[in-house]
């Protein structure tokens, strides 16, 4: 007789035996929308998370902008690189906390997905020129939900969903996984971008406001590390996740700087150029729907011409966007 006992349940012995009581244990999973038939290896959030880095939406972040778009060099954050930093240090912090590692894997691996073309930027394009409006966590969950799979949805499980919803300063996670995914990715994208932001000029290490670089440290990897090691000074063994008041105010006057420094300042370099490239891309195809890819044409009776015209748009990368701009836009040699 065929020895029923699993690899899958070996992993839920092991999460019994060591995790956190305050874990999210892969057995408790409450599920997904559409039952399917359980993999006798993997628990469901490692399901969860090979189904998230084989979609078709995760390839696309590698041409995506983080911060610069197309800089002069090859060693600038992506979508994707950030996206694989913020898992990074997920795991990191749950590895110590005794928390889930797979679902934080999970969670931070999806939690970029929507994001538009032209990061940050393009986002605001399409929350103001759509009656829809348009936010890339909302539209990251709506990815995994609705549009990959040829509209079927990855199926992911409650948890997974909910973190990537929620993983934006204002959101409110279920789970300490996924608040230790919302903190690396301030953790990520504060720190890297200070990396791009030098190696573009924008910033000399001089300018760093003093009081949080003193608390942090002078390198990337020191200033990582500060914030990773306050957490988990402050968070183990209890039934939350956070940094200390201290630690949080640097973050928070970190933050600001780039802001006010380097984020608005970098904007204003691409806002223009894809204020008009969107702008006259949502217009023509909200004028011409029967033009977009077949299939995005479904969505178009359940959910109508600004929906679907936003789902195509913020599914595009930087570089297929502006080739899209200068195919219906831009008069091409031999042709009057």
């Amino acid at each position: 007789m065929r020895n029923k006992y699993t690899m899958k349940e070996k992993t839920y012995e092991k999460e019994a035996a060591f995790l956190s009581p305050y874990a999210t244990m892969s057995k408790d999973t409450r599920g997904r929308s559409r039952e399917e038939q359980p993999c006798a290896m993997r628990t469901d959030f490692q399901r969860d998370r090979d189904r998230i880095i084989y979609s078709k939406a995760f390839l696309r972040l590698k041409n995506k902008t983080q911060v610069f778009f197309a800089p002069d060099g090859d060693h600038y954050m992506s979508r994707l690189t950030h996206t694989l930093d913020v898992s990074q240090i997920a795991r990191s912090i749950a590895r110590c906390l005794s928390l889930n590692e797979d679902l934080c894997e999970a969670i931070a691996l999806g939690h970029d997905l929507g994001h538009t073309p032209f990061g940050h930027v393009g986002e605001r394009v399409l929350d103001r020129i759509s009656p829809c409006g348009f936010h890339h966590h909302e539209q990251s969950l709506r990815v995994v939900d609705k549009l990959e799979k040829d509209g079927k949805g990855l199926n992911l499980t409650y948890e997974v969903r909910s973190g990537i919803l929620n993983h934006t300063p204002a959101g409110k996670p279920e789970t300490l996984e996924a608040e230790i995914v919302r903190l690396a990715d301030l953790i990520a994208y504060i720190n890297h971008d200070i990396e791009d932001a030098i190696r573009a000029g924008f910033l000399k290490k001089e300018d760093l406001p003093a009081g949080p670089i003193a608390l942090l440290g002078n390198r990337t990897s020191e200033r990582i590390n500060s914030v990773i090691t306050d957490i988990l000074r402050e968070s183990s063994g209890k039934p939350y996740v956070r940094t200390s008041e201290e630690m949080g105010a640097a973050l928070r006057e970190l933050r600001t700087f780039m802001f006010v420094n380097v984020y608005e300042q970098a904007n204003k370099l691409i806002q223009e150029s894809a204020e008009r490239m969107l702008g006259a891309l949502y217009t023509y195809f909200e004028d011409r729907p029967n033009e977009l890819p077949p299939r995005y044409l479904p969505i178009l009776a359940t959910d109508g011409i600004p929906r679907a015209v936003c789902d195509y748009l913020s599914s595009m990368t930087d570089r297929y966007a502006v080739d899209l701009f200068k195919k219906l836009f831009v008069p091409r040699e031999g042709f009057v």
